[in-house]
């Protein structure tokens, strides 16, 4: 069978193309591993944060409110962010209330929403509200539902071996089987550049940047779902209440290269140490590491649109830690742009984006 859209990556991105193009025409979707998002995107830390970013990735965030508000009855509920700071780091908190949109509150309102604060060590801290949760696999069941009503196939355990452009269409082998499809959106995370060699298509420069995590014990047994995401300035480290326990991460960006990535000690054992820094009761054993990779392009902007030279080959990749929050707009994106209709985002964002920009 030849289709009308072959996606490569079924990770949030591939999953969310495949639902709006399945409006489209015929889509195939390919994913290397057992089940979907099994990288990144089933490791990230789960929160709607619309200021986080530059400018194109908010204008993505921002435009993708609506629909995480609806898509399967919403996929948001509450959390908020607390940031926190030493006496000697006034300048940095400044930025990142400013950044943020957060609003500064005293000690001891921080100490109301996490008791656990320490009054010798926290001196600054500022909340803001609009910092939600997001429930990631219904978001990704919700993608993929769509997708396969319409008609979609989505292959799990199909790793792509081969691609070659042939008279008129794209020619892909994956698990042994060949297919064909007019139009390859390569939405393969870490592996995008690869996917572009292997499709003869030059590589943007695409960076995988690690980051690990930690989930601890409620700290004292503590109930920590109302406490809302709390992170030091510079985004040196957070904290996140998620399922009666406490994912900590140190919020490194330790460049790596394309694989199934595992939680680095030493930066582990550091960022608990700039965690424990803020609060009273010491760090326990995690009960599980892990680790993703968040993977950029050299701007750090999520790259959406036809490649210049080679305009059937598609790029949905770079989305970094933005994901989540930016998958129903990009998307609907890159679904405008293969349809040839009008973007709804600004034309500003939508050049911002596009694969052009690298020359």
């Amino acid at each position: 069978m030849s289709w009308d859209f072959c996606i490569i990556g079924g990770g949030i991105a591939g999953v969310s193309a495949a639902a709006r193009l399945s409006h489209l025409g015929s889509v195939l979707l390919l994913e290397a591993e057992a089940h979907l998002a099994h990288h990144t995107s089933g490791r990230s830390a789960a929160l709607y944060e619309p200021n986080y970013g530059l400018p194109p990735v908010v204008a993505l965030s921002q435009a993708s409110g609506g629909d995480l508000r609806t898509i399967d009855g919403g996929v948001l509920g509450p959390r908020g962010m607390l940031l926190v700071a030493g006496a000697d780091q006034d300048r940095e908190f400044a930025g990142d209330c400013h950044a943020l949109g957060l609003a500064p509150v005293s000690v001891e309102e921080a100490r109301d929403m996490v008791p656990i604060l320490n009054r010798d060590t926290v001196a600054l801290a500022a909340y803001g509200s609009h910092a939600e949760d997001i429930d990631t696999d219904r978001l990704l069941q919700a993608f993929a539902r769509e997708a396969r009503k319409n008609g979609a196939a989505i292959e799990t355990g199909a790793r792509v071996t081969g691609i070659l452009r042939g008279e008129g269409s794209w020619r892909i082998r994956a698990a042994g089987t060949d297919h064909a499809a007019r139009i390859l959106v390569n939405a393969a995370g870490a592996w995008a550049d690869e996917v572009a060699q292997m499709a003869g298509v030059q590589p943007l420069g695409f960076t995988p940047l690690r980051r690990s995590m930690a989930r601890m014990a409620a700290p004292g047994g503590a109930n920590l779902s109302g406490w809302p995401l709390i992170m030091g300035v510079g985004e040196s480290w957070y904290a996140k209440p998620d399922a009666g326990a406490l994912i900590i991460s140190p919020a490194e960006e330790d460049p790596s290269f394309p694989h199934d990535a595992w939680a680095d000690d030493m930066v582990l054992a550091e960022g608990l140490a700039r965690y424990q820094e803020m609060v009273q009761p010491p760090v326990t054993r995690p009960i599980a590491t892990w680790a993703g990779l968040r993977t950029f392009a050299p701007d750090r902007v999520l790259v959406i649109g036809p490649d210049p030279r080679q305009p059937s080959f598609f790029w949905l990749a770079g989305q970094g830690g933005y994901g989540f929050q930016t998958s129903p707009a990009a998307s609907r994106l890159a679904a405008d742009l293969l349809a040839g209709t009008p973007p709804a985002i600004d034309r500003a964002t939508v050049a911002a984006l596009s694969p052009a920009r690298f020359g």
